[in-house]
């Protein structure tokens, strides 16, 4: 299911994330992979830019077509810490991103399968792949000690 590969960017949107934290942001992190080369990264910044939208998956998506110079991401992957919600989970279809990767769940407002299977929905013109649980209990660990440290 998940290769060494995959552990090895998780581990580098964990540190992303661990970037996120530092800065007083919700600690989720994201790398954007092209024939195993990194084309972007993002982190949460939403308080600091004063940008809703300013999600960590967002963040890199932007990043990511600037630096290819296309808003299509064909035969991209997406590795993100916590299981993106709708907002993101529709600009990854828009951008055609090949394949999904998250660690945790996120149970409140998950869109991919904790509340919504958006990925799945059957009018969509694109398919993102998508599996979760990739290193769950590291990435949720970082999230719940945050809120747990905000208190």
């Amino acid at each position: 299911m998940f290769t060494s590969r995959d552990e090895y960017w998780m581990k580098q949107a964990l540190a992303l994330a661990e970037r996120a934290k530092q800065a007083n942001e919700v600690p989720v992190g994201v790398v954007i992979v092209l024939n195993d080369d990194l084309i972007a990264e993002g982190f949460n910044c939403p308080i600091s830019t004063r940008d809703p939208t300013a999600h960590a998956e967002i963040v890199a998506l932007r990043k990511a077509a600037e630096k290819i110079g296309n808003y299509r991401l064909l035969n991209t992957t997406l590795y993100v810490t916590l299981e993106p919600c709708i907002m993101c989970a529709g600009a990854m279809v828009h951008a055609r991103i090949k394949r999904l990767v998250y660690g945790a769940a996120d149970p409140k407002a998950g869109a991919i399968v904790s509340m919504s299977g958006m990925l799945d929905l059957s009018y969509l013109n694109h398919r993102v792949e998508h599996t979760g649980g990739l290193m769950a209990a590291e990435c949720g660990e970082i999230l719940s000690n945050f809120f747990r440290e905000r208190r």
